[in-house]
């Protein structure tokens, strides 16, 4: 989807240089991307100590208890 935007060319810069990506589309679409991924993590975070989930972790990787 081609959009025009009127974006601060030292902010753009900042960020190419800060990730390394060499494409101004690129850093807007990771950008938006890493918006996504932290917005849903912040959306998980109001579950944490909420959810029982019962899992054993040492039966789940295989372990043997040593008891």
């Amino acid at each position: 989807m081609r959009t025009t935007l009127d974006l601060p060319k030292d902010l753009i810069d900042e960020a190419m240089k800060a990730t390394r990506i060499n494409t101004k589309t690129q850093v807007i679409i990771t950008a938006l991307e890493d918006l996504i991924r932290k917005s849903k993590i912040s959306g998980l975070k109001k579950f944490k100590g909420k959810v029982d989930l019962d899992i054993d972790m040492d039966a789940i990787r295989g372990r043997q208890c040593r008891h």
